[in-house]
């Protein structure tokens, strides 16, 4: 059985692999494949795993032995599952393997943009401790976790991590009722509450037409003005320039952003042109934990597994 692995890299280094080597004997890996390269190296394939490769209707189409796309995300918009169905192919992907390391990092900044710690460290290391006239230096505001409202939007797997932990924190947690939704029920508040009544706004729902774009001018112009936006999920949820604008203008208080629309950002975009302590922009890490890559490849295994069985599991088509 013919399988590669077409972009291995983009999963970083140090995993195991040895457990799928030893269900696909016969398998390729690469560390990175172009998408001009896609069409020769899954040629004759019967099992392709990709993590971000794009998969396309001409591509699955031109293979006739192609029997499973193992994907080592929970995302599957880089293959087309239409074609997938109709070609009867197997799609698999992985779910709940980095929700820990998420929710991790959404506190890690929170709690560095609440208590400002870089900038704190950074007066020490410029001297102004040295010179206070007191034992402290209270010169940045400091807030606290417990006297600040979480709102939600995507209540999933990660979203639910994160509503553990503040609860942790004694934060008062509200979950989004789908945007331009009418019903409402007694465990979900309306978009437009939420936007109103958080301190913090964490995002965590999937990049779909309805969800592009869905914080712009409007509705920063709806949240308190010393809310935090957190953006772990899709970075097309958020219109960059709006909200350059709002931290600059001072409708918003500060934002972490760990996505962006285009990556990586090889043109550029108004975030990283952002020069100020209001904004925390990361490369795509807050999944990234040594622990959750390898639960992401032991995720992959245990879905090949189960497919060479003959059962179903993570099945998307």
């Amino acid at each position: 059985m013919k399988a590669v692995f077409l972009d291995f890299g983009t999963m970083g280094p140090g995993l195991d692999v040895s457990g799928m080597r030893s269900l696909l004997p016969e398998l390729e890996v690469f560390e990175v494949t172009e998408d001009s390269q896609i069409a020769e190296r899954i040629q004759n394939a019967e099992f392709v795993l990709a993590n971000k490769s794009r998969l396309t209707k001409e591509l699955l189409q031109s293979n006739p032995k192609l029997r499973y796309i193992g994907l080592t995300a929970t995302g599957t918009d880089n293959v087309d599952l239409t074609a997938a169905g109709q070609n009867d192919i197997a799609v698999c992907n992985i779910r709940a393997y980095c929700t820990e390391s998420i929710a991790e990092h959404v506190f890690g900044c929170l709690l560095n943009l609440t208590r400002n710690l870089a900038r704190y460290d950074a007066t020490v290391r410029a001297g102004l401790w040295q010179k206070s006239e007191d034992f402290c230096l209270l010169s940045l505001p400091i807030r606290e976790l417990s006297a600040m409202t979480l709102g939600i939007v995507g209540y999933g797997e990660l979203g639910k991590g994160v509503a553990n932990i503040a609860s942790a924190f004694g934060m008062e947690v509200l979950i989004s009722a789908r945007p331009g939704t009418e019903t409402i029920d007694d465990n979900r508040v309306a978009f437009d509450e939420l936007l109103q009544r958080s301190d913090v706004v964490s995002l965590h729902c999937p990049l779909t037409d309805a969800t592009a774009g869905l914080f712009g001018e409007d509705e920063f112009r709806k949240m308190k003005s010393d809310a935090i936006l957190i953006n772990t999920a899709r970075g097309g949820l958020v219109d960059s320039a709006a909200l350059v604008a709002a931290l600059q203008s001072g409708e918003i208080g500060a934002a972490a952003v760990d996505v962006l629309p285009k990556e990586p950002p090889v043109h550029g975009d108004p975030l990283l042109d952002y020069d100020g302590p209001k904004l925390m922009v990361t490369p795509h890490i807050a999944w990234g934990s040594n622990e959750a890559r390898q639960a992401a490849i032991d995720e992959l295994v245990a879905n090949v597994a189960a497919f060479l069985e003959g059962s179903e599991r993570n099945r998307v088509v």
